[in-house]
């Protein structure tokens, strides 16, 4: 799937804000975006954090953030891929009403594991944990 990037030009359009004010959230960091020749550009992905972000301050979703460190084993980097793309794919389907969340992945090939870092709201968060646990149990031996 390939990733859409926007310009500034277009997000103030899309939010109906000055092009200077979204220069200086990127600027301030508030706003993740990558230099391409003269002009900054933003993901779609970042965009979405950024907005669900802005929602959060006025109010609109809970005030509850959570921050965990996952360390799962993962007997070679085939099996991490695949964990890191369901967990992906859960994240990006998630409901609107769960709030932002973001996941950092990297793979330990010495020790096997692979740590997934998870910042977001609750119930988001408490959905990801779920899903790992459900990817990392061991199936039941029939009786």
């Amino acid at each position: 799937m390939q990733e859409t990037y926007y310009t500034v030009e277009q997000i103030a359009q899309m939010l109906h804000i000055h092009p200077k004010t979204v220069q200086r959230y990127i600027r301030e960091g508030k706003l993740r975006a990558v230099k391409v020749g003269k002009g900054w550009r933003v993901g779609g992905h970042d965009l979405s954090v950024f907005t669900e972000g802005e929602a959060a301050e006025r109010g609109e979703t809970p005030t509850a953030v959570v921050s965990c460190v996952v360390d799962v084993f993962a007997a070679n980097q085939a099996v991490a891929i695949r964990i890191v793309n369901t967990l992906t794919a859960g994240l990006n389907s998630k409901p609107a009403g769960y709030g932002q969340c973001s996941m950092q992945t990297q793979y330990i090939p010495q020790e096997r594991t692979l740590r997934v870092t998870l910042y977001g709201g609750a119930r988001v968060t408490a959905a990801m944990l779920d899903a790992i646990a459900a990817l990392t149990e061991e199936p039941e031996e029939n009786a």
